[in-house]
């Protein structure tokens, strides 16, 4: 049997969120994951700083690169920037609901122009020899998601595009926020599972609301009509409570593995943070990713305390982070030495 596929289980991208530092400290807690990069545009792609839009790390593989655009050749010119760079995949983003990627013509507002997203993923396929994959919202606005959702996907699998990762819900550009757009269109998973159902030869991943590993593997157990989904994509519930992401190997990916705990999943992070405060780089820039990781442990607050305080010194070191992991060790032991006297 073939191991399952990277999609089954993936990090979603998130604007000021998933950087480079971000990806490598959730490498340490899965290596199975499949992790993308915030959304960068085309043009920025091609004209602007790549080491600092586009660097990585080898230890993040594999990784995605989430492009943002409308103009074909410019996103097949990105593509082939990525391609060389070593990422394993072109995404595009046709669900960003944000007001800078509607003036820009990309992001959600493409649901309305589904031959347009077919014609840069089909300019996409022809530059890179790599997985060109699309990650869409069901509609816009005053959309019929059922239309709007199965022209999308259509229009790119007639150009042979066959991975589809689908935030369940609308995107409303007129009147809500992005903050917004996250909560308030009501989700419809059920939609995601009828165009498994009825496209069965595309790759069909869901997004959106997924609270925790429990509810993701309850979306990839085989429904009433036997209907599987192939993936699952967590965002701000992985990235708040990273954790979770240890458990990912095992449970979603049937690894026969042990599960990552967070004191191994820093002294995985810390090879990484060293080679980069070697390189200038400020520990508040990578701890912040780490502040969730002790969520639910004794000690917890003290964690993010000291990550959130002391991390922004100019000096600071991997002290800091030994420090906020000592916390955690002694409120764990007084809990424990509780609980025997109990």
């Amino acid at each position: 049997m073939s191991p399952p596929p990277p999609h089954r289980f993936s990090v979603a991208p998130m604007m000021d969120w998933t950087d480079r530092h971000c990806r490598a400290f959730h490498r340490a807690l899965s290596s199975r994951a499949l992790l993308y990069t915030e959304m960068v545009t085309a043009p920025a792609v091609i004209h602007g700083d790549r080491e600092r839009l586009l660097g990585f790390d080898a230890v993040e593989h594999p990784v995605a690169l989430q492009l943002g655009g409308s103009d074909p050749a410019q996103l097949a010119e990105a593509a082939r920037i990525g391609a060389a760079l070593g990422y394993d995949e072109i995404n595009l983003n046709v669900g960003c609901p944000s007001d800078r990627v509607q003036s820009g013509r990309f992001g959600a507002c493409l649901m309305r122009e589904p031959e347009l997203v077919a014609d840069c993923m089909a300019a996409i396929r022809e530059a890179v020899d790599l997985p060109a994959t699309v990650k869409c919202r069901i509609g816009v606005d005053d959309q019929d998601p059922e239309q709007s959702l199965f022209a999308t996907v259509d229009a790119s699998a007639a150009v042979g595009v066959t991975t589809f990762i689908v935030h369940a819900r609308k995107a409303w550009l007129q009147g809500l926020s992005p903050k917004e757009n996250r909560d308030v269109p009501p989700l419809d998973y059920g939609l995601v599972r009828r165009l498994k159902r009825e496209r069965p030869h595309l790759t069909i991943s869901i997004n959106g609301g997924i609270a925790d590993l429990d509810q993701a593997e309850a979306l990839l157990a085989p429904d009433a009509e036997g209907v599987v989904l192939d993936g699952v994509m967590l965002g701000r519930a992985a990235y708040h409570e990273p954790a979770m992401l240890g458990q990912v190997d095992r449970r979603l990916f049937g690894a026969a593995t042990p599960d990552v705990d967070p004191f191994t999943a820093i002294d995985r992070y810390r090879p990484y943070l060293a080679a980069r405060l070697g390189e200038g780089v400020r520990l508040a820039a990578m701890a912040r990713h780490m502040l969730g990781l002790m969520h639910g442990r004794p000690g917890a607050r003290a964690f993010r305390r000291i990550l959130t305080v002391e991390a922004i010194r100019p000096d600071a070191g991997l002290e800091v982070v030994d420090r906020a992991v000592e916390a955690v060790r002694e409120a764990e032991a007084r809990r424990d030495q509780a609980d025997q006297a109990a």
